[in-house]
């Protein structure tokens, strides 16, 4: 430890150069800027992306296509993904965040790809037609989970919770 302290240097930095300090500063007067123009000017920037005043490229480019704001993203996963898991487990969206670190804000939606013998008890918002024949055959439970979203676009939103209201007394 002695040694690497006895034998530290201090860094070798450039100074920075003093701009408009006098034309002996080496950066005086115009300070590396040029002469004039736009920018020469205090406070001056320019967008990356500015091409001179002509269009620019990407208003240039043809759009195509659209993004859907609402759309629904689901996280899929197939039946032999499912194969691993001890026969029994209840397999749902906290589950499953933990195995596969999911995307929070996905909604499951359970696809057929491979084999499937363990019986499960599978909790999901949407299943295939093959997966839910195999994870019924493999002696298993098919639970579908409604998001949020679903609740509010069917009108059955808190259906079965009881609400508690105060009176105005």
């Amino acid at each position: 430890m002695k040694d690497i302290l006895s034998n530290l240097r201090a860094s070798p930095r450039k100074s920075r150069k003093r701009r408009g300090r006098g034309q002996a500063a080496g950066q005086g007067t115009t300070g590396g800027r040029g002469t004039k123009g736009q920018l020469s000017r205090t406070g001056s920037k320019k967008r990356p992306y500015f091409e001179g005043g002509q269009i620019p490229f990407v208003r240039r480019i043809p759009k195509r296509g659209f993004n859907n704001p609402c759309r629904t993203n689901y996280e899929i996963i197939n039946v032999k993904e499912l194969e691993k898991f001890k026969a029994g487990t209840v397999i749902d969206h906290d589950f499953l965040k933990k195995e596969y670190k999911l995307h929070r804000n996905f909604l499951i939606k359970i696809l057929g790809d491979g084999k499937l013998t363990t019986s499960l008890t599978v909790k999901a918002h949407k299943f295939s037609k093959s997966a839910k024949e195999k994870i019924e055959a493999a002696g298993g439970k098919i639970e579908i989970v409604r998001s949020k979203k679903q609740e509010v676009r069917s009108g059955k939103q808190g259906v079965g919770r009881e609400k508690s209201y105060v009176s105005k007394d």
